[in-house]
């Protein structure tokens, strides 16, 4: 991973001596909360329900093991015991006192980690494939490209003001695992006829009360060129980006109102007087930038590893764990392993602070002291020897962290939603462990196979409820909590948003609708046939008839 150097650290320390001249001001009245307000916002720090919550950065998902331990000690110490893994590979801690926030942001400075632009109306952090560095449909790591974005924008002060929020993700890998198309700009890498590696680039993603697809505006940009077509698109977007309402300021509605064309042609036209400038990308800092993610010195082992393969006929459960959570590594003899935050009947994304320091352990023993976040809410270790399977598993199902539901029915992803979240209609957790819960029996969920649901509290989308298999909307009537339905979203290359299957239902049905929903899959599938798939084929019109008939 990204070693900070000496300027970074001191650029930490000058921020975090900021921020606490700023607290300081604030609690002593100097600033009004109107005042204060953009400050805290600009490190990450929000007012919800009923207290301070803190968004903390993890660059493209990547933590070792030091920092993971900073962010347990932080839940310990200055929340209540645990963290809340997020949508943009981020942390939230919400339950922080005002007073706490600037030892915090020392802390988090200590262990290389911020919250800086975690909120705002900037580039925010940019979020890249999981698997960056272990996949083996990788064409080339794309946490390089992210840490060169993140070096470029943080701060950048034509940019720290934008129109409204912004969010980048870049994927290196065939499979797109990162939801490159419900990005502002998404960038994929991929080879041109010639064999050169260079980046498509989509514009105007994003999903929130008007979802869409991102649009290619460049089929094929050099690496090289990667900032200048960025700063053009950027300039663009500043310029003509609406500011005069906060819900069409976003880059979508600017790419809609010009036309995927007109984008086009003015992206161009700045980037021609950007283009071999001072922003072009000198090969050697590319490069020493790139060694810092050489990654671990693996060893391929091609033999088959006998404690993997005697195990699983001793105990069918470690089967069950690698068959659903580990997935081949690019170096044979190694697994990518999947952590599920999903224990049945558990909020989604929270893991406490004796787990993280856990894993911490475990990640430097078995996983060469790697850790990534996921955006969808969990948790990776991407270089394991296979053969510390077996003893890591151990090591995990005592934690319960190996839950062995990656991508069923209760791996779902959550907003906080109206418990925690001052934007909030509905609340998402509750309902997330009641679905878990009522399909807890593992056999079910493997019958059921893959189905990604996703539940948001409200219109902002935090969970990606448009883009789930089953998405789930929280909204409000007449003070009650109801929730609108979609089926058929998918995040990935098959990029699609899901459609209405009827009107808002009440909180004490809702469980019972996703079953109905499920029923009707069980009954319309055929042999070997996916969720998403089914409902493709068959449209939501068979669905909506059985919930009516269930209502």
């Amino acid at each position: 991973m990204y070693q900070y150097d000496q300027h970074d650290r001191a650029f930490l320390a000058d921020r975090v001596a900021l921020f606490r001249d700023q607290v300081a001001r604030r609690l002593t009245g100097v600033l009004s909360e109107e005042q204060f307000r953009p400050l805290r916002l600009q490190n990450g720090l929000y007012l919800q329900l009923h207290a301070y919550m803190l968004r903390v950065a993890v660059p493209y998902g990547t933590l070792n093991g030091r920092q993971l331990r900073a962010l347990a000690a932080i839940a310990r110490r200055y929340d209540r015991g645990y963290g809340h893994f997020t949508t943009r590979q981020n942390i939230q801690f919400n339950w922080i006192r005002l007073a706490d926030a600037p030892d915090i942001m020392a802390d988090l400075a200590a262990a290389d980690l911020h919250a800086i632009q975690t909120s705002g109306d900037c580039i925010r952090n940019v979020t890249a494939d999981q698997w960056a560095g272990a996949a083996r449909d990788e064409i080339e790591d794309p946490r390089i490209w992210c840490e060169i974005i993140r070096q470029w924008s943080t701060v950048h002060p034509e940019f720290s003001f934008l129109p409204r929020k912004f969010k980048i993700a870049v994927t290196g890998a065939a499979r797109d695992r990162a939801a490159v198309r419900f990005h502002d700009i998404g960038l994929r890498l991929l080879r041109n006829a010639d064999g050169e590696v260079g980046f498509e680039v989509l514009v105007g993603g994003g999903l929130g009360r008007t979802p869409v697809i991102g649009k290619v505006i460049r089929p094929f940009l050099p690496k090289a060129e990667l900032l200048a077509y960025l700063e053009a698109i950027m300039r663009v977007y500043n310029r003509h980006g609406r500011r005069d309402n906060p819900y069409k300021a976003r880059i979508k509605i600017l790419v809609n109102d010009l036309g995927s064309d007109e984008m086009r042609r003015q992206v161009e036209a700045e980037w021609e007087g950007l283009r071999g400038g001072d922003l072009r990308l000198d090969p050697d800092l590319v490069a020493e930038i790139a060694g810092r993610f050489a990654g671990p010195a693996l060893t391929p082992d091609p033999a088959p590893v006998r404690a993997v393969e005697d195990l699983p006929l001793i105990d069918p459960a470690f089967r069950r764990w690698l068959d659903a959570n580990t997935v081949a590594h690019r170096v044979p003899g190694h697994r990518i392993v999947n952590l599920p935050l999903k224990p049945i009947g558990a909020p989604p994304g929270d893991a406490s602070a004796a787990q993280m320091e856990a894993l911490a352990d475990l990640a430097e023993t078995y996983g060469h002291d790697d850790v990534r976040v996921t955006h969808e809410q969990n948790l990776v270790l991407p270089h394991v020897r296979e053969g510390d399977l077996p003893a890591l598993w151990r090591a995990l199902d005592g934690l319960g962290l190996a839950v062995p539901n990656l991508g069923l029915v209760s791996d779902i992803i959550a907003c906080p939603g109206l418990d925690y979240c001052t934007l909030a209609n509905a609340r998402s957790i509750p309902v997330a462990q009641a679905i878990s819960t009522r399909f807890a029996d593992l056999a079910r969920q493997q019958d059921i196979g893959e189905l990604r649901i996703k539940i948001s509290g409200c219109i902002n989308a935090c969970a990606h409820h448009h883009v789930g298999h089953i998405g789930i909307l929280g909204v409000e009537k007449a003070g009650a909590e109801f929730y609108q339905v979609t089926l058929g979203g998918e995040p990935g290359e098959g990029a699609s948003i899901g459609e209405l299957v009827g009107p808002a239902i009440p909180a004490a049905r809702i469980v019972a609708a996703v079953e109905t929903i499920i029923a009707g899959y069980l009954a319309f599938r055929r042999p070997g046939e996916r969720f998403l798939d089914t409902v493709r084929r068959v449209g939501v019109a068979p669905f909506r008839e059985r919930l009516d008939a269930a209502a």
